[in-house]
């Protein structure tokens, strides 16, 4: 991938998109190519062959997705399996019908079964049963892996994907009804020392240990494979070190200056007690994250919360 090749950044305005082209111009890459979901709906075959056959990008980051937590993928079932079917399928089939020379598919750590052993590794996948609640979302990016290689094994395209830990950073969701864990205990914490109460309450026990990654190593892996990996199957993207949600709130009331107390609320389910990516196969390959996670939330917060006051 040379700085003049023309890239293709599908979900350019979602938190991994456009952590991706944050990369990219950084790294001297600015023969972008993006667009908006309202100016190409990737579930029309028609408009997304016109994209392609008139842009004719040669390489193309696929980090476009329909995504939610826990509420949002179990309600919407059937739009999470059709959306990312549909979305993806038209975006890796007609880069090979339009000659794209490297297409990276990004996925989820969903489509691990749910009992598979800790820390997750990749020939683990299509070991076990799925979590239920988020299942259709894990079919429809496992299907987007299979047909990755498919393509390779049939049409020889180089099309590879990456497998990336939970993420936050800028422009993640702070919806408290749709977000993850840590934009939500932000946000909780934020608005707790804003307002002065005593203390935040965290669903749980607090003793379910999770690993988080901050979107821009995230968008450096991504940088790193699509100049480096060249295989079929995946490769797990995360930090290889996790930590339990006590911790984890501790650390944002920390980072987010907030003096009151935690409480946990265990009427409240905790999920699943573990979930650990085995990053030793993109460790071999020569990557390794570099924001450790109270510098990676204390960024976060900033930029979420105090800069956009100083406008």
């Amino acid at each position: 991938m040379n700085k003049d090749s023309k890239i293709f950044v599908a979900g350019h305005r979602g938190m991994v998109g456009s952590a991706i082209v944050r990369k990219l111009k950084e790294s001297g890459f600015n023969n972008l190519v993006v667009r908006t979901s309202s100016e190409l709906d990737l579930r029309n075959q028609g408009a997304v062959d016109d994209f392609y056959r008139e842009e004719m990008p040669e390489f193309v980051f696929m980090a476009a997705a329909k995504v939610g937590g826990i509420v949002a993928n179990n309600t919407y079932r059937a739009e999470f399996l059709y959306d990312n079917l549909t979305i993806q399928g038209n975006a890796i089939h007609l880069a090979y019908k339009y000659g794209v020379k490297k297409l990276l598919f990004l996925g989820s750590s969903c489509i691990y079964p749910k009992m598979a052993p800790q820390p997750l590794k990749e020939e683990s996948l299509l070991s076990g049963l799925l979590e239920p609640t988020n299942e259709p979302y894990a079919i429809a990016k496992i299907a987007g892996i299979k047909m990755c290689d498919a393509y390779r094994r049939q049409y020889g395209c180089n099309f590879i994907s990456a497998m990336p830990t939970n993420l936050y950073g800028p422009n993640d969701d702070y919806d408290l009804q749709n977000s993850h864990v840590i934009p939500a205990l932000i946000r909780k914490f934020h608005e707790a020392k804003v307002k002065g109460q005593p203390s935040v309450v965290v669903w749980g026990t607090g003793k379910p240990m999770r690993e988080f990654m901050h979107v821009d190593d995230l968008a450096e892996a991504c940088l790193f494979l699509m100049q480096n990996f060249n295989e079929p199957g995946f490769v797990n993207v995360g930090t290889g070190t996790d930590l339990t949600i006590k911790q984890l709130a501790d650390l944002v009331s920390k980072v987010v200056g907030f003096a009151g107390g935690v409480e946990f609320d265990t009427t409240k389910p905790d999920g699943t007690p573990r979930k650990l990516m085995d990053v030793s196969k993109i460790h071999t390959l020569g990557w390794r994250h570099r924001i450790e996670l109270e510098d990676g939330l204390r960024d976060t917060y900033e930029k979420s919360f105090l800069l956009p006051k100083l406008n």
